[in-house]
């Protein structure tokens, strides 16, 4: 068990050297040999986990968006009401993406730059499914605006990522009231 465990550490600690590194220096500024001096590894090490420096990214791109979807649809329950569920979905996404900023920023990375392969990126859109079956029942409903997801995406859920940059920046600070505003945007701007 102490191997496996000791595996798996080594494991975390590359894709956490990897977040952090592409966060601070972008994908094409961090080498395998940073990866592994940060994660405390030998760089034959990566290989052992992972293919080479794209395989490791995607990897990590797909542990994260996990992460970050088992978070926003943690307290979401199928038989809510469309405007409860998208409510509770969004604020647990507004929680995660300030909170745990650092996952959140790699993801914002990963979404915005051709970084990921399309394999990869169609399995992070898989683990979106709840959201997108909320939309669809919604739309069914005559309750969200019948258009594409990525749309209804891009208006609703991406501006979080904006605000989370402005607040890391320390430009903006959301408190409780921005939030509920913020939120209340997001549902107009989908919602029929």
């Amino acid at each position: 068990m102490a191997t496996l465990q000791k595996s798996i550490d080594k494991r975390n600690a590359l894709i956490k050297a990897t977040i952090e590194l592409v966060n601070n220096n972008g994908f094409h500024a961090t080498p395998m040999s940073k990866i592994a001096k940060m994660a405390n590894v030998s760089p034959a090490t990566i290989y052992l986990y992972f293919e080479n420096k794209q395989d490791l990214v995607n990897k990590t791109y797909i542990d994260v968006k996990a992460q970050y979807t088992r978070f926003a649809f943690d307290t979401y329950s199928e038989d809510m009401s469309v405007e409860k569920g998208f409510e509770v979905i969004w604020k647990r996404i507004a929680d995660f993406k300030l909170n745990e900023s650092e996952n959140a920023m790699f993801l914002a990375q990963c979404d915005n730059t051709p970084i990921i392969d399309e394999p990869s990126l169609q399995e992070g859109i898989k683990h979106l499914q709840p959201l997108l079956d909320l939309w669809e029942r919604g739309k069914k409903e005559g309750l969200i605006k019948n258009m594409s997801n990525y749309l209804l995406y891009a208006y609703a859920i991406n501006p979080l990522s904006f605000l989370m940059m402005a607040q890391k920046r320390g430009a903006f600070q959301l408190d409780a009231s921005q939030l509920e505003d913020a939120y209340q945007s997001a549902w107009s701007s989908i919602k029929n």
